[in-house]
Formats: C-alpha cells, sequence, structure tokens
C-alpha cells in the first residue's frame, strides 16, 4: 500500500476495489434489493384481489388472520396481504382494487406471528380501510 506524496491514484483504487468485499455495498451497489422486491422498491402498490385466505398463526398463537391474494398491477407478481382491524376482511371482496404496503417487519420481512405476509392492505377502491372499519366511511360502489 503506497502512502508516499504521489500515492492518492493507488490509494483511491485501492479504496473502490475493496468495497466489493463489502456485501451491503455490493447487493446495494448491484440493486439486489429493487430486483428481488415485488413493489420494486416502491413503498406502496396497487393490485387486484384475487381470493380472500385465512392463514394460520405461529406457535404458539392460535388464530387464523384474515388476507387476501393480491396480483400487483405494475408487474403482476401475487403476494398475500394482511387486512388490519376487526371485520376489515367484509369490506373487500373479490376484484377490487387495493393499495398494499409494507407490514413493518425487521428488514421488510414478515411482522409477527404471520408467516409469509409482507404487506398490509391500505385502501380498498381508493378508500382507506381504516375508515371503513371505524364506520367513517363507506365503501364505494364500482
Amino acid at each position: 500500500m503506497g502512502n508516499g506524496k504521489y500515492a492518492a491514484r493507488k490509494l483511491k483504487k485501492d479504496r473502490q476495489e475493496d468495497r466489493w468485499k463489502d456485501r451491503n455495498y455490493a447487493r446495494r451497489a448491484r440493486g439486489l434489493q429493487e430486483k428481488t422486491d415485488p413493489l420494486g422498491g416502491a413503498p406502496q402498490a396497487k393490485g387486484i384481489v384475487l381470493e380472500k385466505v385465512g392463514i394460520e398463526a405461529k406457535q404458539p398463537n392460535s388464530a387464523i388472520r384474515k388476507c387476501v391474494r393480491v396480483q400487483l398491477i405494475k408487474n403482476g407478481n401475487q403476494v398475500s396481504a394482511f387486512c388490519p382491524g376487526d371485520g376489515a376482511i367484509s369490506f373487500i371482496d373479490e376484484h377490487d382494487e387495493v393499495t398494499i404496503s409494507g407490514i413493518g417487519g425487521a428488514r421488510g420481512g414478515s411482522m409477527g406471528d404471520l408467516p409469509g405476509v409482507n404487506y398490509k392492505v391500505v385502501k380498498v377502491n381508493g378508500v382507506a380501510l381504516k375508515e371503513m372499519v371505524r364506520g367513517n366511511k363507506e365503501k364505494p360502489v364500482r
């Protein structure tokens, strides 16, 4: 390793080459997160509801969490999305347009006792799901 008066070029070149040994830098530089993410790096995405499904909670909990299978409009990928709120699944029908976002687990992973569910439903046909569950707004007829 050079450390003389005219060694700047070599120091810079060595630093650039060594960065690729850092796993986080290499993943970021290659854009692997965006490639593997169904939402393509976006915070939210729209999709069409294919079916309603009940997913069993992981041990030690015992419950059937209400989720929906959604086909994304932007790329056609299918993902499972959780419906937060008491009775929220009743406001969602097949072929509705929903907006989904990440569920907030560590590093984009699943949350709590929901295996393989990384997203939650935020809006149904352009109306916030939370508002419909509270009773403040009604679902629009399409």
